[in-house]
Formats: structure tokens, sequence, C-alpha cells
């Protein structure tokens, strides 16, 4: 499809999208909610009817998300650091905190909950199925995360898992596991610990808003795509505040033939997701 024709069809969704929000402001609770089923499967219909496909089954929607805020635990941290070390091992506090264990190797947490783990050769080895030994490391790590993705070739692997918070995937939260040789060398990735309530507390808006907000860049010739193969809801690592606090923030990931973007939920933004 030429984009002259899809900015014609979003200029389209926008003016129905605009519809469902002045229903919005009229009615509210079980009304409002038919309103935005209707107003997406027209829309929907619109977009298939001109090439650019969609179906209401490819969006999934989480209402219960809203902005969290994290905090460093260095009980998480002890939790991560034995499931690689046992109760062998010595610490030294500070802004980063370093596990050791002579024989093994080292673990570094830095602020927010950032990790990574370096071992020695041959502590840690596939066991010729490296994706059953990656999902032993996170249940034994406390990770919870989307099903583990393996790339690369046959010992040197790396497997990436996409990690969640309460079953809702963190979109820019990823660990990895390397491995060289068929021995795992390091792991890197982010936690989750002391979450609760932010401040502002902001719940995520309809999935109709996350389509205008992706619509109006695709007007503004900022994205170009033919087929949307998905919008699903969850959250994001966004870095608020004068002292860089990372909280979790609900956000859209969008699955299009022109690659994945994550759309920031209370800002609107849009950018590249890889």
């Amino acid at each position: 499809m030429s984009s002259s024709k899809i900015k014609s069809l979003a200029i389209v969704a926008l003016l129905l999208l605009n519809g469902f929000f002045l229903i919005i402001i009229i009615v509210d609770g079980a009304a409002a909610a038919r309103a935005e089923r209707e107003a997406i499967e027209n829309l929907c219909t619109i977009l298939r009817a001109n090439g650019l496909y969609i179906t209401s089954e490819d969006i999934r929607v989480n209402t219960a998300l809203r902005t969290m805020r994290t905090m460093r635990a260095a009980d998480t941290e002890t939790v991560i650091a034995s499931a690689f070390f046992g109760e062998a091992f010595t610490v030294e506090q500070g802004v980063i905190s370093v596990y050791i264990n002579e024989e093994i190797g080292t673990a570094e947490f830095a602020s927010w909950g950032d990790y990574e783990i370096i071992l020695k050769p041959g502590v840690i080895t596939s066991a010729g199925d490296t994706l059953r030994t990656v999902q032993n490391l996170l249940y034994s790590m406390r990770i919870d995360t989307s099903e583990p993705v393996l790339s690369g070739s046959h010992g040197n692997e790396v497997v990436t898992a996409v990690c969640t918070y309460k079953g809702a995937e963190i979109f820019n939260n990823t660990v990895e596991f390397i491995f060289a040789n068929g021995s795992l060398q390091a792991v890197r990735g982010r936690y989750v610990a002391g979450v609760e309530v932010a401040e502002d507390g902001s719940q995520i808006s309809s999935a109709a808003t996350a389509l205008l907000d992706f619509l109006a860049s695709v007007i503004r010739g900022e994205n170009d795509c033919a087929r949307i193969y998905s919008i699903e809801s969850g959250y994001h690592h966004r870095v608020v505040g004068a002292f860089g606090e990372i909280v979790l923030a609900p956000a859209w990931r969008v699955e299009t033939d022109a690659g994945r973007f994550l759309i920031d939920d209370a800002t609107g933004e849009i950018r590249s997701l890889q």
C-alpha cells in the first residue's frame, strides 16, 4: 500500500476515534466500554477493507495496569547471586554492590536493579538443553519472564526473555544469558522489586488512544507500515524526576510489518523497540 493511501486511511481512523472519545465524555462505565469495542471494530473493518490489516483479536488489553514505583532491594540481589554462587560469597556494598565467589565468578548490582553476572568457564554448562538450563536459572533467580527465545549457533547461544510483572510484559526490560562453547559466560538484566503504586498512579488508557497515537505518527510520516500484527498493553521502564528514578509505566507494544514500536501511554511518545 502506498504511503499516501495509508495516511488517508489514518485520517479516516482518527475521525472515527474522535467520535469514540466524544461518546466517552458523555457516558461512562459499561456504555463506554461498549462504545470503545464498537469503535475499534469499525476501525479495524475500515483499515482491513483498504489493505491495512488488523483485527480486534490482535488488540490485547490489561486495563488494571497503572504507574508503579520500584526500589532497589538487597534481599533480591542476594537471591539472584545465590542462584549462581549458593551461599559461598562475599559482598562489597556500595552504589555498585559486588558479590564475589573466587571459584565461580562475580555479580554486580547497580542502581535501579541493573545487574551483570560474569561466570568462569565450565561453571554452568548448557548440558545439551540450553533453554531448560536458562528456565531453571530463572526459577532460582525468582525472575518472572515471558517464554525465553534462543538464538545463535550450537554452543555459542544467546537466550533472551522479556521480564514480566504480574503477568504483564515489561517491553524494554529483558534478561540475557550468553553462552560460549557450551558454557554460560554472562547474564545481564534488571530486576523488579519493592513495587508500589506511584504517587500519580495513572492507570492505562484505552486501546483506542494507543491506535490514535500510532495512526497520528503515520500521518506525520514518522512510521510507515501496511500491516499491524498486534497491539498489546504492558509496562516499560521510564526514568522520572531529577534523580533519575525508574518507574514501571503503562505502555503499548505495536507489532507491524515495519518493525516493533513502543508507545508511552502517558505521553504518547513512540519509539522503535528492538
